[in-house]
């Protein structure tokens, strides 16, 4: 899509500048080029790492709730440290080696294979280890160029469905993480998973900023108002903390982060995780082909997950040609290869791209000068940790669903719908992402089904061969738990 179809900003652009007489940034990040603006990459950075600033808080909650073979657990205050430090450093690599906006940090699923599955059989740096690995063996996919022929195999349709898919999973995302959705308990013994608030009604303070935050992030969007998604975001934080001042709001319904200035701003990182790692200690724990299937298993959630993000948010951004591919494609998906064995290097768990990137391309970010602002908060939240925790996430979520919106109006009617071999496989992803909560899942069932159809309907020439291979690697991976029962891993 172009630009201009999902922004509320800047309508009117001015004519182009000569490029000699522009700003040395403006060439470096080719920002008149791609229709943008400073200001606006800095804003759309801003949005971005208010969007994704829960990691911060989150990663370590999870990585910390596994116990290694020996019953240890990670301190959390290096894996804070960890977290934001390699968030930060992976953010500003893809900005200034891929020039997208694409932020990355800790990958949520991935940590939790990390903590739950990997690190019960081995020590902590025996399963950092595994991760380095699969981000090697990624980087060695890049650099022969089968990475990028895999994401070039995926059909057109296809790739419209990932990013409406991804639309739609970071609209979930935004509802539940805001608390207008909610899990409903086990005990009810009911079908339906999911219901409005809390037993059905919408209660609480936290839940009326989200409700008043979406309204006016949309009313601001409609109205084609600069800085939308920021504005909405800063307003409804600074509500949020007033209200939490003379409210008896308890702290546990606002969730992780609870919006109270803090008592100090200034924390001391600790960066004694940074390099922990044992490459092959975890293959003498658990033996080959067991760790060969682990590092399987932390590759190809990788490899997909980033794949469908950067597909979805390029789309988002209007940065894709007519052929659906980003420019510069080798150096952000090897920048993605070096994120994932650096957050095990740093044993803050595989980094990877993340959807919540969508928000700052919604604020209009269309380069790296995006990440350069997003990675430089990651940074500075090293000594800043306190600050960066005061944005609840019931102000920042409403963008995540605005901008669902945004993707979804822009892609689903490029979809040929006459065409039920795409039609179906399109389905299948757009819905698979959000019910499954995975990117891979989506893309996975999008693929197979895709083959199956082309193969009953007999219109196998312009499948790609790469294609069928893939398809067969995702049937291992929804295999897996059965080839794992085969083989005693589990």
């Amino acid at each position: 899509m172009s630009p201009s179809a999902s922004e509320p900003v800047d309508a009117v652009q001015q004519a182009p500048t000569p490029p000699m007489n522009r700003p040395f940034v403006d060439r470096f990040f080719k920002i008149s080029e791609r229709g943008s603006s400073p200001s606006r990459e800095i804003r759309g950075g801003l949005a971005t790492f208010f969007a994704m600033a829960y990691i911060i808080v989150l990663n370590p909650l999870i990585l910390q709730a596994g116990e290694d073979m020996h019953q240890r657990h990670l301190d959390y205050g290096q894996l804070v440290t960890a977290t934001a430090l390699m968030a930060g450093l992976t953010t500003l690599l893809m900005g200034v080696i891929g020039n997208v906006p694409i932020a990355l940090a800790a990958g949520l699923g991935i940590n939790a294979v990390v903590s739950l599955q990997l690190a019960p059989k081995m020590t902590w740096p025996d399963a950092m280890g595994m991760v380095v690995l699969a981000g090697l063996v990624l980087m060695i996919l890049v650099a022969s160029g089968l990475r990028q022929r895999v994401m070039d195999a995926i059909p057109g349709g296809l790739r419209r469905a990932i990013a409406i898919g991804i639309g739609l999973f970071i609209t979930l995302i935004g509802l539940v993480d805001s608390g207008f959705v909610t899990r409903n308990p086990d005990a009810a013994h009911t079908t339906v998973p999911l219901g409005l608030g809390i037993e059905g009604k919408l209660q609480g303070w936290p839940v009326l900023i989200f409700v008043i935050g979406l309204a006016l992030t949309f009313v601001l969007v409609v109205r084609k108002t600069r800085g939308a998604i920021l504005i909405g975001i800063v307003v409804m934080t600074l509500v949020a903390i007033a209200i939490n001042a003379v409210t008896s709001t308890p702290d546990a319904s606002w969730g992780l982060t609870v919006p109270k200035v803090p008592d100090t701003f200034v924390a001391t990182p600790d960066f004694g995780l940074v390099g922990q790692v044992s490459l092959f200690g975890g293959f003498e724990k658990v033996g080959i082909l067991t760790g060969c299937l682990f590092v399987f298993t932390v590759l190809l959630s990788g490899f997909f997950d980033a794949m469908g993000t950067i597909i979805g948010v390029g789309e988002e951004a209007g940065l894709t040609d007519e052929r659906g591919q980003l420019p510069g494609m080798g150096r952000i998906l090897m920048v993605d290869g070096v994120a994932v064995a650096g957050g095990g290097f740093g044993s803050a768990s595989a980094n990877t791209c993340f959807v919540e990137s969508t928000a700052g391309v919604g604020e209009g970010a269309r380069t790296g000068l995006a990440n350069v602002v997003t990675g430089g908060l990651f940074l500075l939240a090293l000594v800043f940790t306190p600050l960066a925790k005061v944005v609840p996430s019931q102000a920042a979520t409403p963008a995540l669903v605005v901008v669902g919106f945004m993707i979804m109006a822009a892609n689903v009617k490029e979809i040929d719908w006459s065409d039920s071999t795409i039609a179906v496989p399109a389905f299948l992803t757009m819905i698979a992402m959000p019910f499954t909560y995975s990117i891979t899942n989506g893309i996975g069932l999008g693929v197979l089904s895709y083959l199956l159809l082309r193969v009953a309907t007999r219109r196998t020439r312009d499948i790609p061969w790469l294609l069928v291979v893939v398809g067969l690697c995702f049937l291992v991976y929804f295999l897996l738990h059965p080839i794992e029962q085969a083989l005693g891993v589990v």
